[in-house]
């Protein structure tokens, strides 16, 4: 089928990608090269972008293809990080979510409930405690200025408040819950798409497919997967944002990667549609839960676990049966009826890249992110969490343009929407279906337009589902 497709701000198609590779051979200087298509590489080739250097990222496989593919699907505040006392970490989340939610990413984030239920297993003292907490949260959210319209404040419900949001919740004992609200995304690899593409459009060279040799300041070196050819760069600065195969570039790197596994279910496990994610505490571990959170696809993601992987990081990391029984047997406690096997349609793991420290879990590892520079000049950012990208990114750029003497302006990603981003006001009056509003913001009436030019792409890939046609056009 040939159509005239429109142009979109960043494309990342195979045409732009040969163009880009051409104009590195044209003699210009290549202020900063990135290492790793992953949130933080991304972000720290927007943030270069946007302060007018000429920067180059190179990615071995393709755009989010490691850990920013395998997440929650959330933009958390850093209720959590209190509990240690890691007050500036917490509030570090709250800005990020807020920049996030009101600014760069609303067409990909969304403000989402959560119930943590008053039940067997919380008592009254753990019920104030947890109570407590959330006016914390609720302190963090003020203080990172997200108005209550877009966030509202937790509050106690009743228990039939509790199972008109969870249907499905076990109600012997039930005496009500906590109801709070953090964001969500859309997708995490759509986050990371946007970000690449709006850094594109501000003048940054994306490459995927791309495998990184060497990379020090002055000396990149680089296979084309592709085609075989090999591509060098002498860049005044290099950032290695690999995540948990940062020490393959930088050896000093000390990482303790930790697997945080997740199963999709079918959402008949919880006798009815959940309104809301359910927030299970883990028993005998302060401050942890195992998450039940409803995707807008309908079904229902259930994580996540938090164990060390030790040896060779493996490209694709999978669940292990103990990750599944505990995520099941761990769930299973909050809900009337028991969530089985049966009940699970897909499963997926990712890497978190933590800094090894002497904590003896790595639940108990900080989420702090740490820049460290290697003898040869270059920059690794590593730790950290989704969340927080823009700030890592923000971090790792101004200690690299420090450590090469290039002059740059400050930090202003916190005002760049990305690609499709809106106000919630002319998103919601955009005509076309919300799906595909939640997922490209303002560029949706552009795919259904391809849709309008030719009706065969109006008809789903496949039946049952509502992904058109269009969609696939349009990628």
């Amino acid at each position: 089928m040939a159509l005239d497709l429109p142009t979109a701000p960043g494309a990342l198609d195979h045409r732009a990608r040969a163009r880009q590779l051409a104009g590195l051979g044209d003699g210009r200087a290549v202020d900063l090269v990135v290492v790793g298509g992953g949130v933080t590489g991304a972000g720290v080739a927007l943030d270069a972008a946007t302060r007018g250097l000429r920067v180059v990222l190179l990615e071995r496989r393709d755009l989010a293809w490691g850990t920013s593919r395998w997440s929650s699907k959330l933009v958390h505040g850093g209720l959590r990080y209190l509990a240690s006392g890691a007050v500036d970490l917490a509030l570090e989340s709250a800005r990020e979510r807020h920049v996030l939610l009101t600014r760069t990413a609303p067409h990909l984030v969304r403000p989402l409930p959560y119930l943590i239920p008053l039940a067997h297993g919380v008592g009254r003292v753990e019920g104030a405690e947890l109570r407590v907490g959330l006016g914390l949260g609720d302190a963090l959210r003020a203080a990172a200025r997200t108005p209550a319209a877009a966030l509202p404040r937790a509050r106690r419900v009743t228990p039939a408040e509790a199972l008109h949001l969870a249907p499905g919740l076990a109600d012997r004992e039930l005496r009500g819950a906590i109801l709070g609200w953090d964001g969500q995304l859309e997708d995490d690899a759509r986050l990371v798409v946007a970000i690449a593409r709006t850094a594109a459009a501000h003048g940054a060279t994306i490459l995927p497919g791309m495998e990184v040799r060497r990379a020090a300041p002055g000396d990149v070196e680089a296979v084309d997967c592709e085609t075989g050819e090999t591509l060098r760069l002498a860049p005044r600065a290099v950032i290695n944002a690999t995540g948990v195969w940062a020490g393959e570039l930088d050896p000093g790197v000390r990482l303790q990667p930790s697997r945080g596994s997740h199963l999709v279910l079918d959402p008949s496990a919880f006798g009815g549609q959940l309104r809301a994610q359910v927030s299970v505490p883990v028993p005998g571990e302060s401050g942890r839960f195992l998450l039940v959170i409803p995707r807008p696809d309908g079904t229902v993601i259930l994580g996540l676990t938090d164990d060390p992987v030790h040896g060779p990081i493996p490209e694709l990391p999978e669940p292990t049966e103990g990750d599944r029984r505990f995520l099941l047997q761990g769930a299973s406690a909050a809900f009337r009826r028991p969530i089985g096997p049966e009940h699970v349609i897909g499963a997926y793991a990712g890497l978190r890249p933590l800094v090894a420290g002497d904590a003896g879990a790595t639940a108990d590892l900080s989420r702090r992110h740490v820049v460290h520079v290697a003898s040869s000049g270059a920059v690794t950012i590593t730790g950290g969490k989704l969340t927080t990208y823009r700030r890592m990114a923000q971090d790792a750029l101004d200690r690299a343009v420090a450590e090469a003497g290039i002059e740059a302006p400050a930090c202003r990603t916190t005002g760049v929407p990305l690609v499709g981003a809106a106000p919630r006001r002319t998103l919601s009056g955009l005509a076309a279906p919300r799906r595909l509003v939640e997922r490209h913001g303002i560029e949706a009436p552009r795919i259904m337009a391809l849709a309008d030019r030719d009706p065969a792409l109006a008809r789903p890939v496949a039946p049952g589902s509502d992904v058109p046609l269009a969609e696939l056009v349009w990628a």
